[in-house]
């Protein structure tokens, strides 16, 4: 009884973790000040192997948050957005040993004493990953990537729905790279 509580605290633990590791990678000889507009780039977009709602539901999350930062979608924009989807599924073991032990003398000797638990956590989840790329529309290259990668939770549509939007916040956030002086 006592491995199922520990193995199900563990679980309940991992579904409150709602950590996103961030990294972007960018072009340094960009002027991103120059950047004011967006648009979607359709094409790789439709390529995308998740439902139509998902990816309705970060492009609004990734529109939403273009535009808190001061851009403007438009029909002839500076740079198009692209995005696309990775996930696997991931088993973390977590072993945790604890002893306690007193005794002295060499060998074998009827004082000596040792208590010891051994726990092992094991988790199972489904690790996404989005890419967002924003690409110079007029030179047709890429000029910044963000890549986040978390668990997915997909419990219910309003908690799919939040962990979209705080995957494309996270990322997102991050654009344009600061200038280094």
């Amino acid at each position: 009884m006592k491995k199922y509580i520990i193995v199900l605290l563990g679980v309940v633990f991992l579904s409150a973790c709602s950590s996103i590791k961030v990294n972007t990678d960018y072009d340094n000889q960009v002027d991103f000040s120059k950047y004011k507009t967006f648009a979607f780039y359709k094409p790789d977009i439709d390529k995308v192997d998740i439902s139509d709602l998902d990816k309705r539901r970060i492009l609004r999350a990734v529109e939403s948050e273009l535009i808190l930062q001061g851009f403007a979608k438009s029909d002839n924009p500076d740079m198009l957005v692209s995005f696309f989807t990775k996930s696997r599924e991931r088993v973390d073991v977590n072993q945790n040993n604890i002893g306690l032990g007193w005794g002295w003398g060499w060998g074998w000797n009827p004082w000596m004493m040792n208590v010891g638990m051994n726990n092992v956590n094991i988790s199972q989840f489904t690790e996404g990953t989005l890419f967002v790329d924003f690409i110079d529309k007029e030179k047709k290259e890429l000029i910044w990537q963000g890549i986040g990668t978390g668990a997915l939770r997909i419990e219910n549509r309003d908690k799919k729905e939040a962990r979209i939007n705080e995957f494309v916040k996270e990322i997102v956030s991050r654009f344009p790279p600061e200038k280094k002086n």
